[in-house]
């Protein structure tokens, strides 16, 4: 099948000593390996070609990089080919791809500083991040979010049982929102599927795979010949207007009167020889879980004090009867999580209706008022973002112990971005309980961000696909008796799910889950550490967990927090398990320091990091 040379499967065979050649691939490779799911988050900084390790290896230790290189292309990127990160990047290459054509000059008159530009706006995560957040809301986001899927569907084999689940999924969710009547794609694609009446229904194969691959296609070109055009006035009228990107506007105006394209002169240069950056009398043992727990307590604690303080849950719902204009509401406050009765008529089970004003059976009046932040809904804020201005002075000691517990909510949500990892460790050591369990914790973060946004095409049908799966899958009476959970919080599940309604219970069922897998996660940091230390260290005895910490001062913890913490919210969003803020006045004022060879997405964390050696 064509998912044989599929641009997924050539980055998967590639040399990864070849793949780092690539700036842009480094850039998404970056954020993937700092996702922190993983026990060793290495980044690469090609202008040096160097090597950053975390944890560091024992000072004595002389590492090879090609035992490096060894070690990511069999234990990292296979993750990344399967992660949302990736399909990202083959994106990111198409549209550069085109910015770089003739076609592109000649459709959109286009001179070489217009393509120059355009590439600096968009090239590596954020700047797809940025793309992504640009045409929010429009059709160019259907487009792009059909392109994506397909992507991924096309590159799946579905006469592979291991692959089929996945493949079917992914037909269901199309078939729900983009290729249902009256969608952007079909609209816009018509003239692929028009000669193929009920094409989305066609059973065959190898004709679903052709139609799909020609609808990408036309999809990708709209993207192309009309999102890019609108994406690029919109960055130069900003550029523009912010001060700190002067520079930039006159490296552009300058290269307005250069006549001809100038390929980046990244390939152009001789690269650095690749080399890993010793360790500094670094004598404890290697570690990466005790590493790991000293970060999230700086992304738990080091965050504003105001986001500590935790706000009541509020929903306004529609009228009820009673006095005239008013409105009746309720409160969650942080405690009530766990008293959430069984059969409650708590205002949580109000259902967030579709903007065709589609709502659930059990409530057929269409809601006027919702005012919900699902965030506060959580005992602990996983995440908050760590302001990189934040005085050193105020941050929290580091002797203070910090359980797996505590941090695996926030290894799970890195997980969801990083293809999985920890499940398929579940699976070679035969927990197909765990699995389970871990499969029904990641669907329900999936289910989330789409029954919090409404606004999106078709969003009332992915709801309910969505939460007919889980409750199929996982909540049914054949399943229901062999999961380790309470079964109060299975039923009270079953019963707001199977409406496709937002419940409470999702924290409550995601908190238990992460009781159970807790254990199991330390073995895959445990795992993980050894796996490397066998590849980095072959012939060394190196101190595995149970002596003293990782040494590191303070200051590199912050700015390895905030590195982390960057790499998960830019991931995220990619991923569509977050939202896609604005993009503020800060991110211009990097867009113009940016550069894919020194860190380049998360270039504002590590920069000082790099100053600093």
């Amino acid at each position: 099948g064509n998912f044989l040379f599929s641009p997924v499967a050539t980055i998967a065979s590639t040399d990864m000593e070849l793949l780092l050649r690539d700036d842009v691939f480094v850039d998404f490779f970056n954020t993937f390996l700092n996702l922190p799911v993983f026990g060793q988050t290495p980044i690469y900084i090609s202008s040096k070609g160097q090597w950053d390790l975390w944890p560091q290896l024992p000072s004595h230790l002389d590492p090879s990089p090609s035992a490096l290189l060894a070690w990511l292309e069999k234990h990292r990127l296979p993750h990344f080919c399967k992660s949302s990160l990736c399909l990202h990047l083959v994106l990111c290459q198409k549209l550069l791809g085109f910015i770089r054509s003739g076609e592109a000059a000649e459709l959109l008159n286009w001179r070489s500083a217009d393509q120059w530009l355009l590439e600096k706006c968009i090239r590596g995560s954020q700047g797809m991040r940025h793309f992504q957040a640009f045409i929010q809301g429009t059709a160019g986001q259907e487009l792009t979010d059909f392109w994506l899927t397909t992507e991924r569907l096309l590159g799946l084999d579905e006469s592979d049982p291991s692959q089929r689940d996945l493949y079917l999924s992914l037909i269901h969710r199309l078939k729900a929102t983009h290729l249902r009547e009256g969608s952007s794609v079909i609209t816009l694609c018509t003239t692929i599927v028009g000669s193929l009446p009920k094409a989305k229904h066609i059973q065959s194969m190898s004709n679903r795979r052709d139609i799909l691959s020609k609808m990408q296609e036309q999809a990708l070109f709209m993207i192309q010949s009309y999102w890019l055009p609108k994406f690029f006035i919109h960055c130069k009228i900003r550029i523009e207007g912010e001060e700190s990107c002067q520079p930039l506007l006159q490296e552009y105006q300058e290269r307005l009167l250069q006549a001809t394209w100038q390929e980046p002169s990244s390939s152009l240069e001789t690269l650095p020889t690749m080399h890993i950056k010793r360790s500094q009398g670094l004598t404890g043992p290697y570690c990466s879980q005790k590493a790991k727990a000293k970060i999230w307590a700086l992304v738990k604690e080091g965050r504003d004090p105001q986001e500590m303080k935790m706000p009541s849950f509020q929903v306004k719902l529609e009228r009820q009867p009673g006095p005239a204009g008013s409105t009746r509401e309720s409160h969650l406050d942080k405690d009530a999580l766990g008293a959430v009765p069984q059969q409650s008529e708590h205002p949580a089970n109000t259902s967030f209706g579709c903007k065709r004003g589609l709502s659930s059976p059990r409530r057929p009046r269409p809601i006027e008022e919702q005012v919900i932040n699902l965030e506060y809904l959580c005992k602990e804020k996983f995440l908050s973002s760590l302001l990189s201005s934040a005085p050193l002075v105020q941050l929290p000691s580091l002797k203070k112990s910090v359980k797996t517990l505590s941090f695996l909510p926030w290894a799970l949500r890195a997980e969801t971005c990083a293809g999985r990892p920890f499940r398929d460790f579940l699976k070679c050591q035969g927990r197909s309980m765990e699995t389970h369990l871990l499969d029904l914790w990641h669907d329900l973060e999936e289910f989330l961000p789409v029954v919090q946004d409404s606004s999106r095409e078709n969003s009332f049908f992915l709801r309910h696909l969505m939460a007919d799966k889980i409750c199929k899958n996982y909540l049914e009476e054949d399943s229901i008796e062999k999961l380790p959970l309470e079964t109060r919080t299975l039923t009270s599940l079953w019963n707001h799910l199977m409406s496709g309604e937002f419940s409470p219970w999702i924290f409550r069922a995601q908190k238990e889950i992460c009781k159970v897998l807790c254990c199991f996660y330390k073995e895959f940091l445990a795992d993980d550490d050894r796996t490397f230390l066998q590849f980095m260290s072959p012939q060394s005895d190196v101190a595995m967990p149970g002596m003293q910490g990782h040494a590191a001062d303070r200051d590199e913890y912050f700015l390895l927090s905030q590195r982390t913490n960057q790499t998960l919210k830019l991931s995220q969003a990619l991923h569509g398990t977050s939202s896609l803020e604005g993009v503020s006045s800060e991110y211009w004022q990097l867009l113009a320091a940016r550069d894919l060879q020194r860190g380049g997405s998360i270039q504002a964390e590590v920069e000082p990091l790099l100053c600093s050696t």
